[in-house]
């Protein structure tokens, strides 16, 4: 026994020692190759890496995108965060066949009714037709299922064993939207339909995605630009790189499934969000809204190919408005290329303005040199030159005229014989001259359009002067040049001769900080003598009294006085002449005493419908722009009658209820409302508004009767209207009744008065 004992003692010995050995020997391999690791293994940095990269990520901090604002502040371009909803119709939460059918048609009729777009039906035959597609199943085999109980099984019972076939599921995740982009107050209220309040499970996924937003829809939407199209313009390509913010970065790491935490040490450093910077313009959107109307309706009166206006602050070169049209293939007019800066043509007799202010500094003409007009008749001036006025100038027994009656009447025969006198030979002297005047290049704005024409001003000795030129350029033809350019040699006469660039970008600011200032810039301090400038000053104002002009701008017309030019140019369609194509323009500046503002109009156009004439085409909408900034700046006339009675409002527009409420508190109206938030149409009665709520409900027409242009637009297209509109007032007319279902993307016509 004793024997068996230490057998027994010494197997279990060497079992030990043989554990010990195995343990020890791990041991020293564990050891070894630790330090193998530490020192000479050549990939410990690509292991290192790869653990890192599993245990930490980073998540992107989105920055915000600079807003674009008028020179008021208000937004003319921001950006908003939208949901895009996507659902994955092979989600395992799809796999309860019944609850997917019920709950599908529950969320198709609450979709139906919430954006309007597409029948219950649609939404409902689409989810199940793409879940079906999504998810396929493959019979491989069959299998036994027994249901019996263990008396059953051991008494041989058959009862509850059933054959069930067996199914290969193959899923392709397919993501599908069923409706358009949400925002946060949207998703506020689809979150709580069935399937999108996750009754399902997580089926589908949401992304947020940035939306440029423009809250005056197609106004002065060239200006403001566009960055997603192929060429890019306006302010939105100029200033891309001001606007846009630089994302930050913050790092996270694994800590459980579904769960991480943010870290930051010394190499992992969380990288703030910079937003953008905003954009101050100098734009004026009420007069940008009244410019846009009256080139519109000149336009389509006219049956105009392209229009373009700009008005312009006389003493900072600021752009207040600018509107560029044309005619699209439905006949409509939508805003086009930027016309003003980019389009350059031959400009006809607005030219006059430098080849007066040439005339009289360069060649010391006197304004009483008299020249032979020949009353409407074919005149040849020199071996190259043949030209006839548009209409008799004098009288048929004395066609002699000075340069008075000459600018006034547009006479292009004075123009053609008075420069020929006088600069014939001395061409480079004229060159020069012009030059000096910015007729050679581009004053400014060129960065709003990515490929601007370049302009054309012949150089004497060039293979681009002819013998013809000099002429021709004394009214207005043998050079093109922008409508930018004619502008800013006008806005300087107005300007008591200094001559500024235009300027669209006023400031840089950020949280209302100005970061940047874009000062005034002078091009030439001095166009002309004070001489010369008092003469073309008065030439201009006589243009208006009794000249080219006087149909729009005489002391029967207006009870106020301007300075202005007319122009018509024979213009070619594309490279070729002789098809009726005309560019008609017309520079004013106002009022003609002390000039504040300087606007041009020049409208392209085929003859035939209308006259061609620069003063018939582009004078209503001079005259309607001029009437509108007269009315607005009542410093200008004494209009009002001053008393000591309170004098209260007769009539307030519709429109945002807080709004509404603040003007009445400024007029102390008593004022009634059913909620004070929202939007809503008046009634003005004796020392008091009552102000009745529109309907609220998205899906449905509100009433915008009563309502200001730019409130009743901002309503409808908010939700998901297509608006056009007539008239100048506040509305009086909607095409669609309120409380009408919303069908998306349809038009709605509405009317001021």
């Amino acid at each position: 026994m004793e024997e068996l004992k230490k057998r027994w003692q010494s197997q279990m010995r060497c079992r030990l020692n043989v554990v010990k050995w195995v343990i020890i020997t791990l041991i020293v391999v564990i050891f070894a190759r630790l330090i193998y690791i530490q020192f000479y293994d050549s990939n410990i940095g690509e292991v290192s890496k790869q653990v890192h990269k599993n245990l930490i990520s980073h998540q992107t901090i989105n920055a915000k995108n600079g807003r674009i604002l008028a020179r008021d502040g208000s937004v003319l371009a921001t950006t908003v965060e939208r949901k895009e909803i996507f659902f994955d119709m092979a989600s395992h939460g799809f796999d309860r066949e019944e609850e997917f059918v019920e709950q599908a048609d529950s969320l198709s009729k609450l979709l139906s009714q919430y954006f309007g777009k597409h029948s219950a039906s649609w939404y409902a035959d689409t989810m199940k037709t793409i879940h079906n597609r999504a998810i396929r199943r493959d019979s491989i085999g069959f299998k036994v299922e027994d249901k019996r109980s263990l008396f059953g099984k051991l008494f041989g019972s058959k009862k509850n064993i059933d054959t069930l076939p067996v199914y290969k599921v193959t899923r392709r995740h397919t993501y599908t939207r069923l409706f358009r982009d949400v925002d946060a107050n949207e998703w506020a209220t689809l979150s709580r339909y069935p399937i999108l309040n996750e009754s399902l499970g997580q089926v589908y996924n949401h992304t947020l995605k940035p939306i440029r937003i423009y809250p005056h829809g197609d106004l002065a939407r060239r200006i403001i630009g566009r960055t997603d199209v192929e060429n890019p313009y306006g302010i939105e390509y100029a200033y891309r790189d001001t606007l846009m913010g630089k994302n930050g970065k913050v790092y996270l790491q694994y800590m459980a499934p579904n769960f991480k935490a943010k870290i930051e040490n010394d190499t992992l450093k969380t990288t703030p969000a910079i937003d953008g910077y905003d954009v101050v313009t100098t734009l004026d959107m009420e007069l940008q809204d009244v410019a846009d109307r009256a080139l519109r309706q000149s336009l389509t009166e006219q049956g105009g190919e392209w229009g373009t206006t700009v008005v312009m602050e006389c003493a900072t070169g600021d752009i207040l408005a600018m509107v560029n049209l044309r005619r699209n293939s439905k006949g409509e007019y939508t805003e086009g290329i930027n016309y003003a800066v980019a389009q350059r043509m031959e400009p006809g007799s607005t030219m006059k303005l430098a080849t007066t202010i040439l005339l009289l500094d360069k060649a010391g003409m006197s304004p009483e040199q008299k020249y032979n007009s020949g009353y409407g008749k074919k005149v040849k001036v020199g071996k190259y030159n043949e030209v006839a006025d548009s209409h008799p100038i004098g009288t048929r027994k004395k066609p002699q005229i000075d340069l008075r009656t000459a600018f006034a009447e547009s006479a292009n025969v004075y123009f053609l014989k008075a420069v020929i006198d006088n600069f014939q030979g001395r061409e480079t002297e004229y060159y020069s001259a012009l030059c000096s005047l910015y007729l050679d290049r581009h004053p400014a704005l060129t960065e709003l359009e990515k490929s601007p024409n370049k302009v054309f001003l012949p150089k004497p000795g060039s293979s681009k002067w002819y013998g013809s030129t000099l002429g021709l350029l004394s009214y207005g033809y043998g050079l093109e040049i922008t409508p930018m350019q004619t502008l800013t040699l006008y806005n300087a006469v107005a300007n008591n001769g200094k001559m500024v660039a235009p300027r669209i970008v006023e400031r840089i600011e950020r949280d209302k900080e100005v970061v940047a200032q874009n000062p005034v810039k002078v091009l030439n301090p001095q166009v002309c003598t004070p001489t010369t400038l008092a003469l073309v000053r008065e030439y201009m104002e006589q243009v208006a009294l009794t000249g080219t002009a006087k149909h729009y701008f005489s002391e029967e017309q207006t009870p106020f006085r301007v300075g202005a030019k007319t122009g018509t140019a024979t213009a070619a369609k594309g490279v070729v002449y002789g098809e009726g194509y005309h560019l008609g323009s017309m520079v004013t500046y106002l009022p003609a005493d002390k000039p504040q503002y300087t606007f041009i109009t020049a409208i392209y156009k085929k003859k035939g419908k209308g006259s061609v004439a620069g003063a018939s085409v582009a004078g209503p909408v001079q005259q309607r722009i001029a009437t509108y900034l007269y009315n607005r700046e009542t410093k200008w006339a004494e209009r009002l009658i001053v008393s000591d009675v309170k004098q209260l409002p007769t009539d307030v527009k519709g429109g945002n209820i807080e709004h509404i409420s603040n003007v009445a508190s400024h007029f102390d109206l008593a004022t009634s409302y059913t909620t004070p938030t929202g939007w809503g149409t008046t009634v003005t009665g004796i020392n008091s508004i009552t102000i009745h709520s529109t309907v609220a409900d998205r899906r449905l027409v509100p009433d915008v009767v009563g309502m200001g242009l730019s409130d009743a637009i901002f309503l409808l297209e908010s939700r998901g209207l297509r608006v056009q509109f007539s008239g100048s007032g506040k509305c009086v007319y909607q095409s669609i009744a309120a409380g009408e279902p919303i069908k998306q993307g349809a038009k709605i016509r509405i009317r001021l008065e």
